[in-house]
């Protein structure tokens, strides 16, 4: 049996707004009051109904977090940077995983905007941000994680990852290999097409370095070693020497497959590096090195750009952060 407000009233003997006004503005009702109503709380067992409070006032104190990968240890850190921030204000933060796709991306945005969630954190699958300028529209306040409008509309943190690429391409030039392999996700991720924006700009610098695009359906441990098993089935010259990783999963994969058989060393055939430095790129077999994005951070500041728009009687301003990758370097390149 649901215990209702009109229950604990009864049991009170009091009025169904006394005890509205002992669950919500407790300083207006006499000390007495308060105690018989909420003796009958507790004798009863009520627990309120905050979701339909929240709809009736149309707004809630929950925060939504839409990524890209919600097993990807990244990921994983952005979320607890944003859960972190949100409990700070006393809100909470539920996450949706896209799988990377679309109409999956698409759903939970359906289902936040009818949860009425205060705001939404969303990594895009693509750049067409319409259906997201609906969603504003329709009163949702939407910031941009690990993502940027190229046309400024939206509130955005990210990482500069045309410099990532550039500085993991640098890296592997700077060992003297000429011959690289970028192997990525899907170019329709901003994220993907940057870096190799990056490593591109990086390899044009040296006149013998050449760079070649291995793109796999999804950024996965399975996808990379699916890329590392086919430049390794290459006769050794016609291998690259150096591959560049789209993010560490990739990585992982194309070091599993370079090391199982045995006939190719990282670093000594080919040089490694991957890009995100999750915890365990410094425990596989061979450490990674990668290029360090602050996940922590960019879940927070997500947090706090929300927070600012939220408190913003306008609507708040629109507003860029855009954070600066590192150059960590392990013995897949140092070797």
């Amino acid at each position: 049996m649901v215990v209702s407000v009109r229950d604990v009233a009864a049991a009170a003997s009091v009025s169904v707004g006394t005890v509205s006004n002992v669950l919500n503005r407790p300083a207006k009702v006499a000390p007495a009051t308060v105690e018989r109503v909420q003796r009958a709380i507790d004798e009863l067992g009520f627990v309120r109904n905050d979701a339909a409070r929240q709809l009736r006032a149309g707004r809630s104190r929950t925060i939504a977090l839409v990524v890209l990968d919600a097993g990807n240890p990244f990921f994983a850190e952005v979320a607890r940077g944003a859960e972190d921030r949100a409990a700070e204000s006393g809100m909470s933060v539920l996450l949706g995983n896209s799988d990377e796709r679309s109409e999956r991306e698409h759903a939970y945005l359906d289902l936040f905007r009818e949860q009425r969630v205060n705001g939404v954190l969303v990594t895009p699958v693509d750049g067409d941000l319409e259906r997201l300028e609906r969603l504003r529209s329709g009163g949702v306040h939407v910031i941009l994680v690990d993502h940027e409008d190229p046309a400024g509309g939206f509130a955005s943190v990210s990482v500069d990852d045309v410099e990532g690429g550039y500085l993991a391409v640098s890296h592997l030039l700077s060992i003297g290999r000429r011959r690289i392999a970028y192997v990525c996700g899907p170019l329709t991720f901003r994220q993907v097409a940057d870096r190799l924006e990056g490593a591109r700009r990086a390899v044009a610098e040296i006149p013998d370095a050449a760079l070649e695009v291995v793109e796999m359906p999804a950024l996965s441990v399975l996808q990379g070693r699916a890329a590392g098993e086919t430049l390794r089935a290459r006769p050794a010259a016609e291998r690259p020497d150096a591959v560049f990783a789209a993010n560490d999963l990739l990585a992982v994969g194309a070091l599993q497959a370079f090391t199982l058989m045995g006939d190719v060393q990282v670093p000594r055939d080919i040089a490694l590096i991957g890009y995100d430095d999750i915890d365990f790129a410094s425990a596989t077999v061979v450490p990674l090195s990668s290029i360090r994005q602050p996940a922590h951070l960019i879940g927070h500041t997500a947090v706090e750009l929300l927070l600012s728009e939220l408190d913003e009687e306008d609507g708040g301003h629109e507003r860029t952060v855009r954070f600066r990758p590192e150059l960590v370097v392990r013995e897949s390149t140092a070797g």
